[in-house]
């Protein structure tokens, strides 16, 4: 068993705009499949590069804001309550295309988990 509390977790860079923050409430060797669970809180303007995993596929959950997710050149709108599921190998970058905060929930999952887990 592992608990976490999001007000108690340090803030993270994220590795595609080390300017946007994230809480990693969950890594990878925590539960099997599961790569990292997280929130990342985007300013207006702040952009995830694009970019791809061929090992992982990740979901994103809209808490609150209005962004943009750009999957494999096409567009799709990030508003509250939104869930979107980014296969491997999908190029995708999100963007804060509106005037608040734009909070992401996360998690990614091993496309190829080895050692039969």
């Amino acid at each position: 068993m592992k608990i976490t509390a999001l007000n108690a977790l340090p803030e993270e860079s994220v590795s595609h705009n080390p300017a946007i923050k994230k809480k990693v409430m969950l890594r990878l060797g925590d539960l099997p499949h599961l790569t990292n669970f997280s929130q990342a809180r985007f300013a207006p303007g702040q952009v995830a590069a694009a970019h791809a995993h061929s090992d992982m596929c990740e979901v994103f959950f809209v808490e609150a804001g209005n962004g943009v997710i750009r999957i494999d050149g096409q567009e799709y709108p990030l508003v509250a309550g939104v869930c979107v599921a980014v296969e491997p190998g999908e190029t995708h970058e999100v963007f804060n295309a509106g005037t608040e905060e734009l909070i992401l929930t996360y998690f990614g999952l091993r496309a190829n988990p080895s050692n039969g887990e």
